[in-house]
């Protein structure tokens, strides 16, 4: 990693030297440049070395000591793919020459290449993408960040990218998913290749959703199976993949057919984003007053990718009523300052390191290594909604503990019955 050329670029941006041990200071003057900035450190690392063929070469992954020994070069696309699906409303901004705005033009610049080498099989970091299952999972973060940015990232690809890119996505059929979330990442590949006017498979979208809803359980949860799981999974994956593959269909059946009866896949698609917001509506009570939630379940390195059910409900403007934009901001911005102000967070190259609120290996799931940390950046999509939308610009308001342990009037909860 050639970190003086990256350090030079920082100090042009105004930063000055940046020690990656040391946690990115928040801002108290501007929250919406803390978050950029901290987003922008990490996705840097990934999408610049890969944007410049150099991303196995410099990058040192870090593995479960409980690794499952699959072939451990799935590392690559995993923080690929849970880089960009991050970032990508946040590049799907106009360009400015605000501070913010040479961050975001420089990352949507490494993120273009990135794709570009990730598919070209002449590239170094050519990805693991004919091996495994898991390829299935990090394409599907890579679909997903097409279809939330598709101006941004899937025009502006030319042509030799773009057809590898369906090549790609098109082979995957191979895998079989298991009978679990896996089956919404076969979905939202279709529902990508769909938008996009490709010869898409759609029973595995129609299967996809139809299975996710047959696990609904209520009150805003879905069985992520046949057995139920208290995890963040329906955060991480389910609710917001669900939705986007909905919502994806709907739009490409209305342009399809303009003046046809879309009802049942409109019921379908509200219904989803209710049962979304119902599910942010509890993640927004687990955040404490200090800024902490409960570690538990599977996954739980994913660190704040586990709100994305409420960041994925304030991007597309669909909040639980009980939730203003600004409590959501306020939540969430504690949640992110107590989270990456811990040491250990980041190793001394600046990579995301396997942990919860610093550098904790032992908690990593089998499955997981360095890569399958970079979804955390899930945590930071209303960076998509510009500094002028209510999340950004309305005042500061308390969240819901934060009222109900200083004794102040909140809304009392109840359970749903859709």
């Amino acid at each position: 990693m050639n970190r003086r050329n990256f350090l030079h670029t920082n100090a042009a941006l105004g930063w000055g030297v940046l020690n990656w041990q040391k946690p990115l200071q928040p801002a108290t003057e501007n929250v919406r440049l803390y978050w950029a900035k901290l987003l922008y450190k990490i996705a840097e690392p990934v999408l610049r070395n890969l944007s410049q063929h150099t991303l196995v070469k410099n990058w040192k992954v870090e593995f479960s000591p409980t690794w499952d020994n699959r072939n451990a070069k799935v590392a690559y696309l995993e923080a690929f793919g849970r880089t960009i699906v991050g970032v990508a409303p946040w590049l799907a901004l106009p360009d400015d020459d605000t501070e913010e705005g040479v961050l975001r033009k420089k990352l949507k610049q490494y993120a273009l290449k990135s794709i570009e080498n990730s598919v070209n099989p002449d590239s170094p970091d050519y990805m693991l993408w004919r091996k495994e299952g898991q390829t299935l999972v990090d394409a599907a973060f890579l679909a997903q960040a097409f279809l939330k940015a598709p101006d941004a990232l899937w025009k502006p690809l030319d042509a030799t990218t773009q057809k590898r890119v369906i090549e790609e996505f098109t082979l995957l059929r191979r895998v079989v998913p298991p009978n679990n979330n896996w089956v919404l990442f076969a979905a939202i590949v279709e529902a990508f290749l769909l938008s996009i006017g490709e010869n898409a498979d759609r029973y595995r979208i129609e299967f996809g959703v139809r299975k996710i809803e047959e696990w609904y359980v209520g009150d805003g949860w879905f069985k992520d199976g046949e057995v139920f799981h208290i995890d963040y999974y329906n955060s991480f994956v389910i609710q917001p993949m669900l939705v986007d593959v909905l919502q994806t269909w709907l739009e490409v059946n209305k342009r399809q057919s303009p003046n046809g009866n879309h009802k049942a896949l409109q019921d379908r698609t509200n219904l989803a984003v209710k049962r979304m917001q119902r599910h942010a509506d509890f993640l927004e009570r687990l955040i404490s007053p200090e800024g902490t939630f409960p570690a538990f379940g599977r996954s739980i390195t994913y660190r704040v990718a586990a709100f994305q059910s409420l960041t994925h409900a304030a991007l597309i403007h669909q909040l639980p009523e009980n939730v203003t934009p600004s409590q959501a901001r306020c939540a969430l911005t504690a949640v992110i300052k107590r989270m990456f102000s811990q040491e250990g967070v980041f190793d001394q190259e600046g990579w995301l390191t396997l942990g919860f609120a610093g550098h904790q290996p032992t908690i990593a799931d089998s499955y997981s290594n360095s890569g399958s940390m970079y979804l955390t950046t899930l945590g930071f999509l209303p960076l998509g909604l510009p500094a002028s939308d209510p999340f950004w610009s309305d005042a500061d308001a308390e969240w819901t503990q934060k009222k109900a342990w200083s004794g102040k009037p909140f809304k009392k909860d109840g359970a749903v019955n859709y």
